[in-house]
């Protein structure tokens, strides 16, 4: 039995996120639901449009969350969980398999943890609540979870701290969600992956447009290249859905185009996850700037 995948709010798709939506048959697995924008883009904020796109998606995830059982967080950041006021509901009679909120994260991070599940309540309405960092477990249909440890939101020394990437096993059917690994531009979360050899993998891309600005040429190359080291890889997954911080550069094809012919050479895909998805490729914060002056 292969699991049904619906990718939600994506940055291919005109939101800030990365939720996924496995249903395996017996469990409804939902990772990372959640979804933002960027209060800034080119001095400007967020279009009329980003602001609908917005609230379409958390529509969705709202009404995904409602029959979801298993709910993963890979890291705090407001993209990747709910944390509005009143969407502490949705984790209700949920099982939460969570980033530790207290080892191995950085400030901004262990504050958001606790407003989540002391202040929020969340630790007291979920049905059950298990910090997952580095373990693995075997559900009763005898799927199996699998956390790698705290990886870097980016490079080694990033200051954005550390996130975790989910490795679902169907049968030997497996799914990895990497979440904000950037590339991965670190090599151990690099390492983690290939190990696992998924069949799927869901993963960010670097953010090239912070190149030279933000974060360092050498990283975003590192990040491209241990990439296109996954492409390549004879073991490697068969389909790569590559999104969130790198479609926030217009000139994404571009950056990838090797690691898409390296990957179809060994009939391997990459794709974003609006394609994915069936839909047309929308990078509304991207494109931000156009949207205002077409407002005009």
């Amino acid at each position: 039995m292969r699991a049904k995948i619906k990718l939600i709010g994506f940055d291919s798709m005109g939101t800030r996120g990365m939720a996924t939506v496995i249903d395996i048959g017996s469990h409804k697995i939902f990772i990372d639901p959640g979804v933002s924008f960027a209060p800034r883009r080119y001095g400007l904020p967020p279009h009329p449009i980003e602001l609908e796109r917005l609230e379409k998606h958390l529509e969705i995830i709202h009404d995904e969350m409602y029959d979801a059982d298993i709910v993963i967080i890979s890291h705090y950041h407001r993209d990747h969980y709910l944390y509005r006021e009143g969407e502490q509901e949705f984790y209700r009679g949920k099982i939460l398999y969570i980033k530790h909120p207290e080892q191995m994260i950085n400030h901004s991070q262990r504050v958001r943890a606790y407003i989540l599940l002391k202040k929020m309540g969340v630790h007291s309405i979920a049905r059950k609540i298990i910090y997952s960092d580095g373990n693995s477990y075997v559900l009763d249909d005898g799927a199996r979870l699998v956390f790698s440890p705290p990886m870097p939101h980016g490079p080694d020394d990033t200051r954005l701290g550390w996130v975790i990437m989910t490795l679902i096993d169907i049968n030997g059917y497996r799914i990895l969600h990497a979440s904000d690994v950037q590339g991965p531009i670190s090599e151990a979360p690099l390492k983690w992956i290939l190990e696992k050899r998924p069949d799927i993998l869901i993963i960010s891309g670097p953010p090239t447009y912070f190149e030279g600005k933000k974060m360092r040429r050498e990283d975003i190359e590192k990040g491209l290249y241990n990439l296109m080291r996954i492409a390549g890889n004879a073991e490697g997954p068969r389909t790569i859905i590559v999104d969130h911080h790198l479609l926030r550069d217009l000139d994404y094809k571009d950056r990838i185009i090797d690691i898409i012919e390296i990957a179809a050479i060994r009939n391997a895909e990459v794709l974003t996850a609006a394609e994915y998805m069936g839909q047309p490729v929308e990078q509304l914060e991207a494109r931000r700037k156009e949207l205002w002056r077409d407002n005009k």
